[in-house]
């Protein structure tokens, strides 16, 4: 490691981060902490506490009153404390319980229907005489994409245990192959748009993965880290597993509801039109379809950020705790639980955001494959720029809530109070520039891509090879094309989850005390310093 001399020569020569080498350590003679500067402009005189109590007064109000105990073994709700109201986003809760059971009611009355007039959707896969809309060809179509996103997400999930610091190499390759190969069966099939669509996407990650080699040392000895804890600290893998098969089981749910949606409102001498008197037009499967696609979207983005918060509570206590004496007992419960009562509201509230964006998203995708189908170049075009833009806005938010639920988690505020703080903290703290060098959450973003390309491609031979009735023109190709790669990809962005927030929680309480990593977790420190230099500056001042 650089001495204090090297490293000032190195910061201050570094344009991207342009300020002063922080002092040493242990700055004096006694091993004691050298209080660090203030920042430039700011009074010297330091109040009671100290600059770092000041700071975490200024980034995150709830901290110095917790009393964090880290040599005495505590309860995970006594290490951290909520104070002031335990509840917040009441209405964003009760918003997303009755969005929740307007799902569940829609899909009852639409499968119940489905149930007693199937004779033209068929009970299997070649017998459906229906011409006018989805049948139980579909259902099981979906249902093989599911699998297929289960077992693809099981096995990314034990090579990343396996094999972690090859991950990010086999992440990328596997996920430009496969691409690739879907892309050229659909353009030899002469489904230009679909061939096209996923060309695209291909060459984008191309240039992507490129540009990320240089940060690959840093990013495994992040992942490493995060495997590390998950291997020994609380039940990471095994909420990872529990939340991916209940987003499968609910991914089953959604393919079954869309379907029989279909076969009970879409017009066309449906036998289901007249099963209750409610009859059919295709503005009720239009509304129904978009009800359900947003909900489909706020439901999962929901147990994502649910499994998110309660990992966060684990490596967060991993984090503060310095040894396993003193790490807290039921950290996984009652993190979970936490989660779940007190700040259910929060999060509830921030899925609505990135469910409304990605929503958005969704139609554009629809919408320019149909005009591309249809040989409207200008309007593919359009909603292609669309999708970029909406995609870029829901990168933002994305970022924005994977730390703000981490405070949610750990201090329970409110999710814009804890958006502000969080943002503030890591822009003042410079952790914005690891955070930046670290590729875990858009490795495992383009894993999740991988299983999607692989769940529409299923889709797309599936199609081909039984040739449905109702899809004899390839009209509905797109849309179940873009459903079954929705739910790959949300499917795996759930298995993974719990290790990419690992890593976020580790960035984030670096910021909160970034003293603790050197003097508690002294090897992963070094090891971070040795692939990346300016970790020094981010965690010392």
């Amino acid at each position: 490691m650089a001495n204090n001399g090297e490293a000032a020569s190195y910061y201050n020569n570094d344009p991207e981060l342009g300020r002063e080498a922080p002092p040493a350590m242990n700055g004096r003679s006694d091993g004691s902490r050298a209080a660090p500067p203030p920042p430039p402009g700011q009074d010297k005189q330091q109040p009671p506490g100290g600059y770092y109590q000041q700071q975490q007064q200024q980034y995150q109000p709830n901290m110095p009153q917790n009393n964090l105990d880290m040599n005495n073994k505590q309860d995970y709700d006594q290490m951290f404390a909520i104070q002031g109201p335990k509840y917040h986003d009441i209405w964003a809760g009760l918003l997303f319980l009755v969005t929740f059971a307007g799902f569940a009611a829609v899909s009852g009355i639409s499968i119940h229907s489905y149930a007693t007039t199937r004779s033209g959707s068929g009970g299997g896969i070649y017998d459906g005489t229906n011409t006018f809309g989805l049948t139980t060809n579909t259902i099981i179509c979906l249902v093989i994409c599911i699998a297929v996103a289960i077992i693809l997400s099981i096995i990314y999930m034990w090579v990343a245990r396996t094999f972690t610091k090859l991950l990010i190499w086999i992440t990328g390759i596997a996920n430009i192959c496969l691409g690739l190969a879907t892309a050229i069966y659909m353009l030899y099939q002469k489904y230009w748009s679909g061939g096209i669509v996923f060309l695209v996407f291909v060459i984008f990650t191309i240039i992507c993965f490129i540009s990320w080699i240089p940060r690959i040392p840093f990013s495994v000895v992040m992942l490493q880290a995060s495997m590390d804890v998950a291997r020994r600290r609380g039940h990471v893998f095994i909420v990872s597993l529990v939340g991916g098969l209940i987003a499968a089981a609910f991914g089953v749910w959604f393919s079954v509801t869309m379907v029989a949606v279909y076969v009970k409102y879409d017009s066309g001498n449906d036998p289901a039109c007249n099963a209750d008197g409610s009859g059919c037009s295709q503005a009720k499967v239009i509304g129904l379809m978009v009800f359900i696609t947003f909900a489909g979207y706020w439901i999962s983005e929901w147990l994502k950020n649910t499994l998110h918060a309660t990992v966060a509570g684990i490596y967060g206590s991993w984090y503060f705790s310095s040894s396993n004496d003193t790490f807290p007992r039921g950290v996984t419960r009652s993190s979970a639980r936490r989660a779940l009562t007190y700040s259910f509201g929060s999060i509830s509230l921030g899925s609505l955001i990135v469910a409304i964006i990605n929503f958005l998203r969704q139609l554009c995708s629809i919408a320019q494959q149909q005009a591309a189908s249809s040989g409207d170049s200008l309007a593919s075009i359009f909603f292609c720029l669309l999708g970029c833009i909406i995609s870029i806005l829901d990168w933002a938010v994305q970022f924005v809530n994977r730390y703000a639920f981490i405070h949610i988690a750990l201090y329970g505020s409110s999710y814009f109070q804890a958006a502000k703080n969080t943002w503030t903290m890591i822009k003042n703290r410079g952790i914005d520039a690891l955070i930046n060098q670290c590729l875990i959450g858009p490795v495992f973003s383009m894993g999740a891509t991988f299983v999607a390309y692989a769940t529409a491609l299923s889709a797309y031979v599936f199609l081909h090879v039984t040739k449905p009735a109702y899809n004899s023109d390839g009209s509905y190709t797109p849309v179940i094309l873009a459903y079954a790669f929705l739910v790959g990809l949300q499917i795996c962005h759930v298995f993974t989850t719990p290790i990419s927030s690992g890593v976020d929680t580790i960035f984030v309480a670096m910021g909160w005390d970034p003293h603790v990593m050197s003097e508690r977790h002294s090897d992963l420190y070094h090891r971070m310093v040795e692939v990346y230099p300016r970790v020094q500056q981010a965690i010392q001042g």
